[in-house]
């Protein structure tokens, strides 16, 4: 679920590397994430650097280090600069990484062949399980 609120830009580009995922869903590594904006801008862009963003302890990247960023997660730039459009960016983030898990795939597609009527029955129903599910999460969870 993406977080609400004005976001750093620590906290942006962490929210990234926690969702986009190589096709195994592994994570990448900062030296993967470095490597791939090395070779896309021609800068210096190293594995410690990106910690340091990732981290906070850097926080004034150069706009060929954000366009490079950019580019590897396949984001606009203005993800890290526009509140609302990161808020957006990182909503449809979240979705595609949770359509990328099998089951909800397998749903989605079936869902492609219901009628309006039919999808929103099925909207109905998983709110519906949602909200029991909150219900029974510990009020320190929730």
């Amino acid at each position: 679920m993406p977080e609400t609120g004005a976001q750093s830009l620590a906290e942006r580009i962490e929210a990234l590397f926690r969702t986009v995922r190589r096709p195994d869903r592994t994570p990448y590594s900062n030296e993967d994430v470095a490597r791939a904006c090395r070779d896309a801008s021609g800068e210096t862009f190293s594995a410690t650097y990106l910690w340091q963003l990732r981290t906070g302890r850097r926080d004034n990247p150069t706009k060929r280090h954000l366009e490079s960023l950019a580019a590897f997660f396949q984001v606009p730039v203005t993800y890290f600069f526009d509140d609302a459009e990161s808020a957006r960016i990182s909503e449809e983030i979240a979705l595609l990484s949770v359509m990328r898990d099998a089951g909800v795939r397998d749903v989605a597609l079936r869902a492609v062949t219901l009628s309006p009527d039919g999808l929103g029955i099925v909207r109905d129903l998983i709110e519906s399980i949602a909200r029991r599910e909150a219900e029974r999460q510990p009020p320190a969870e929730r």
